[in-house]
């Protein structure tokens, strides 16, 4: 794996850390690969239950590094370092694992785009998220503007994308934007909150996670049919027995996700 990436295990979590702290994590093409290889080294790994994405250094990360998109002088080049930096989101949004963010400092630009798309948000109290694209003349991208319009009002988006001004960790809670604000170290805090996904049943967050990135997109028939096999699949697995069985045992329950 790159060092624009650190990757390690603690317990049944990836740490996954973005490692450009002289570069304030800007996003490369090495760094992207690096992050998308150590997520689905993630998936692979059975004892893994949930991934945190972090920043070394004094902040999550600055965005997309300008010194490298200031040499992207035609559309082939261009559309390259999107397609590596979108794969990004994909891979986190098409993991069968829960992915946290833990951001410190601030979440800038693609920094942000990465931030939001994890399934969770822990933010150290005093870090900050910006939509710092307008400041360079372009749109947000990533997916930003699609998660941001599909959770605020649409002059809340709109203020924050064209303003660029800084949104703090306690604003992006009250909006929804944020799980948890802490003001503990920022990765610690994310392990912590992690604790309901890796005491919970590996099965049936994995169904919930699709379910909920995908209901904007079925139909009511097409999401009771989804249910329908998914909750009939559940109801045969070791791990719905277990649940049962501590229930009358008043007990918590171990899942093995079988």
């Amino acid at each position: 794996m790159t060092d624009a990436v650190k990757y390690e295990k603690k317990d049944a979590i990836a740490l996954i850390k973005m490692n450009r702290p002289e570069k304030r994590n800007a996003l490369s093409i090495v760094m992207a690969r690096g992050l998308v290889e150590a997520l689905t080294d993630a998936e692979k790994d059975s004892d893994i239950k949930a991934a945190i994405i972090s920043g070394e250094g004094k902040i999550f990360s600055a965005g997309g590094d300008l010194e490298v998109l200031h040499t992207l002088d035609n559309s082939a080049k261009i559309m390259e370092y999107m397609k590596q930096a979108l794969e990004i989101i994909q891979t986190i949004r098409d993991l069968d694992k829960y992915v946290i963010s833990a951001v410190h400092g601030f979440a800038a630009g693609a920094g942000f785009s990465i931030a939001v798309a994890a399934d969770f948000v822990v933010a150290k109290k005093d870090a900050a998220f910006l939509c710092s694209f307008t400041d360079v003349g372009i749109i947000p991208d990533l997916g930003l503007v699609k998660k941001l319009t599909d959770n605020l009002p649409s002059a809340v988006a709109k203020e924050w994308i064209s303003s660029g001004r800084p949104v703090s960790a306690e604003e992006a809670y009250r909006r929804g934007i944020v799980n948890r604000v802490t003001e503990d170290e920022v990765v610690e805090a994310a392990i912590d909150y992690a604790g309901f996904i890796v005491n919970g049943p590996p099965l049936a967050n994995k169904f919930v996670k699709h379910m909920v990135n995908y209901a904007d997109e079925w139909s009511s028939g097409t999401n009771d049919l989804q249910e329908t096999a998914i909750q009939t699949l559940l109801l045969q697995t070791e791990d719905n027995k277990e649940g049962i069985q501590s229930f009358f045992d008043k007990r918590k329950p171990s899942f093995k996700g079988k």
